[in-house]
C-alpha cells in the first residue's frame, strides 16, 4: 500500500460545515488555551510544539497534513441515532441487493424513503434471502424484515410478490418504493402493482409535496402526476442518508407464507462470455491504459478473473483495444460494481465515465496520479509483476476450491 496521504473531500466539507454532527470532531487539536487566571497554557505533547531545548515535536503519521487524524475522528465519532419507537406509518423499501449488498441505487432509494418518512414515520426495508450488508444503520433503515427461505432464491418473482402482499397486509405502508432497475426491481415492482391493481409511478427522479416527476418519452420529457402509493424510482432520485444512523430493529411476519406453485422454472445462471457483455451493463470491468506494456498478459489476467475488458482513450487510439471498449466521457459511461484500472493515470474524461462505479481499484506506478486519488484500493508497483501475481493467486484459489470439493 502507498504511504501517500490522500485528501478526504468529505472530511474537509464537514470541517467547514458548522451544522454537521461531525463538525467538532474534524477540528484540529487545540494546542494552547487561556486559563481562568489569565495564564496561557500550552500542550507540551502537542504536534508542532517547540520544547525548552528548541526541539520541535514532529508527527510522522500524517496527522499534521489533516489526513490520519481526521479519518480517525470520522471513524470514532458516532453519528446521531435516529429512533422511531412507535411509528405513525411505514415507508416500505425493497432494495435490489445485488450481490447481497446495497447498491448506490438502493441507497438513493432509502434516502428518498427517509424524506417521505419525516420524523414520525419509519423506513422498513424488505430483503429476500441471505444478505452480506452490515451498514443498514447508516443507510437510513429503521426496521428490517428479512424474508428467508430457498423459495426466494434465484428468479422467483411470483413468490416474492406473494411475500410483498403479506407484508402489505400486515404493515399497511403509506408508500412502497422499489428501484426502477434492470436488476429485478423494475419487473418486481410492476408485477406487485398488477397484483395490487394499482398504477405505479415509474422512473421517478423527484418528489415535490404530493406530486412526483418521472421520465417519459425515452427520457426526453418529464411527466408529473399525483404521488401514488407505489413508486418505482430512478437512479439519483434523492441524496443518500449521510448525517444520521438508525436502529435497524428486526421485524417478522405474523403469518407463514405458503409456497406458491411457480409457473417459471429457474434453471440457474448461464455462463456468458465476458467479452460479449456490453460495457454499460458489465458489473466487473478490467480496464487498461498507457501504463500497460504487456497486453497479452493483460488479456490473460482479464480471462482468469472473468472480467469484461475496457480501455482508456490512449490505449484505444494506439490500437490496443477496439473503440467500443473505450471508457470515459468520450466513450462509454459504465456503472460496474468493480472497476480495475491498470496503468490509467485518470484524465478527467475517464474519471467522469467511471463516476457511477461502486468500487474502483487502481494499479499504477505513480502514487500521485488522479486515478490513485479516486480509487477505493490502490496498488503501487509494476503492472506486469502485479498481474502475474494476481493470476497465480486466482489459480491457487481455484485449485484449493477443487480440492475442498473433492
Amino acid at each position: 500500500m502507498s504511504d501517500i496521504i490522500r485528501r478526504d473531500p468529505r472530511a474537509e466539507w464537514i470541517a467547514r460545515n458548522r451544522l454537521h454532527p461531525l463538525h467538532a470532531a474534524m477540528q484540529p487539536e487545540q494546542h494552547s488555551w487561556m486559563g481562568p487566571n489569565g495564564i496561557l497554557r500550552k500542550n507540551v505533547h502537542g504536534i508542532g510544539f517547540i520544547g525548552p531545548n528548541g526541539i520541535k515535536r514532529i508527527d510522522r503519521s500524517g496527522a499534521q497534513q489533516g489526513g490520519a487524524s481526521k479519518r480517525t475522528a470520522a471513524v470514532q465519532v458516532q453519528l446521531p441515532l435516529h429512533q422511531v419507537p412507535a411509528p405513525a406509518f411505514y415507508i416500505n423499501v425493497v432494495p435490489d441487493m445485488v450481490g447481497g449488498r446495497l447498491s448506490s441505487h438502493d441507497r438513493d432509494l432509502l434516502g428518498l424513503a427517509r424524506q417521505l418518512a419525516g420524523s414520525d414515520g419509519a423506513v422498513l426495508a424488505v430483503v429476500f434471502g441471505e444478505h452480506k450488508e452490515s451498514a443498514f444503520d447508516t443507510a437510513g433503515v429503521d426496521r428490517l424484515l428479512v424474508l428467508e427461505g430457498n423459495e426466494f432464491d434465484g428468479y422467483s418473482p411470483e413468490q416474492r410478490v406473494q411475500g410483498l402482499r403479506a407484508v402489505d397486509n400486515q404493515f399497511r405502508p403509506r408508500h412502497w418504493l422499489l428501484p426502477d432497475s434492470r436488476s429485478g426491481g423494475g419487473e418486481l415492482g410492476r408485477r406487485f402493482a398488477a397484483s395490487l391493481k394499482e398504477r405505479p409511478a415509474t422512473r421517478v427522479w423527484q418528489i415535490k409535496g404530493h406530486e412526483c416527476i418521472g421520465r417519459a418519452g425515452a427520457g426526453q420529457q418529464d411527466l408529473a402526476r399525483a404521488l401514488p402509493r407505489l413508486i418505482l424510482a430512478a437512479v439519483e432520485c434523492a441524496d443518500p442518508v449521510s448525517e444520521t444512523r438508525h436502529a435497524v430493529l428486526p421485524v417478522e411476519l405474523s403469518t407463514t407464507l405458503a409456497r406458491s406453485l411457480p409457473r417459471i422454472e429457474d434453471l440457474g445462471a448461464v455462463a456468458v462470455d465476458p467479452g460479449a457483455i456490453p460495457m454499460a451493463e458489465a458489473e466487473f470491468i478490467f480496464s487498461g491504459g498507457n501504463g500497460v506494456k504487456d497486453w497479452d498478459l493483460f488479456h490473460q489476467t482479464a480471462a482468469a478473473l472473468g472480467a469484461t475488458e475496457g480501455a482508456s482513450r490512449v490505449a484505444v487510439d494506439d490500437g490496443f483495444m477496439a473503440r467500443d471498449r473505450q471508457v470515459g466521457a468520450s466513450g462509454i459511461w459504465v456503472t460496474a460494481r468493480v472497476y480495475v484500472a491498470v496503468g490509467i493515470s485518470g484524465a478527467i474524461q475517464h474519471l467522469q465515465g467511471i463516476g457511477a462505479c461502486d468500487k474502483v481499484v487502481a494499479i499504477n506506478l505513480d502514487p500521485g496520479c488522479d486515478m490513485i486519488k479516486r480509487a477505493d484500493l490502490s496498488v503501487i508497483g509494476d503492472s506486469g509483476d502485479i498481474l502475474r501475481a494476481l493470476i497465480a493467486a486466482v489459480q491457487a484459489h481455484r485449485n484449493g476450491a477443487k480440492r475442498d470439493a473433492a
